[in-house]
């Protein structure tokens, strides 16, 4: 497990602290939403666990192992939309990876199902692409900067 503060912001984009927010959920706490969990699933490919994946992903179609070694530099999360009915959720999102010197990014329409009052990640549409933002844009790192005054 990569080693993150809890008072860090969390990497999830909730503007609250790690210890406030996905840290609890790495722990065993479950998840009380999709929104929830697919951040949580989100810090966790940033903070590199594994274990913690695999555990909140369904049986039905877990697979048996997962590296995320030579995996990308994570730079941020956008959840565009979600919903929930039932024991069934959706999330939508888009997340936002370095790219060599640009920028890249994987939307997912992601499937989630509650079981015993836990939720689990079902599975996803995927597409990826390459974002090319301009000077004036807001950075796709997150920060809330310009592009041209942040990582330009």
């Amino acid at each position: 497990m990569t080693q993150y503060s809890p008072q860090s912001l969390c990497p999830c984009g909730s503007e609250q602290t790690y210890g406030e927010c996905c840290q609890r959920f790495h722990r065993g706490e479950a998840a009380p939403t999709p929104d929830a969990l697919m951040r949580s699933r989100y810090s966790a490919f940033v903070l590199n666990l594994p274990d913690y994946l695999r555990a909140t992903w369904h049986p039905d179609t877990r697979p048996d192992s997962l590296s995320l070694e030579n995996g990308p530099q994570w730079a941020s999360l956008q959840i565009l939309d979600h919903s929930q009915a039932g024991d069934k959720g959706a999330v939508h999102f888009r997340a936002i990876y370095r790219l060599g010197d640009g920028w890249g990014f994987l939307e997912e329409a992601s499937e989630f199902e509650r079981e015993a009052g836990r939720w689990y990640y079902l599975q996803g549409d995927t597409r990826e692409g390459t974002l090319k933002p301009g000077r004036n844009d807001p950075c796709p790192c997150g920060s809330g900067k310009k592009h041209k005054a942040c990582c330009l």
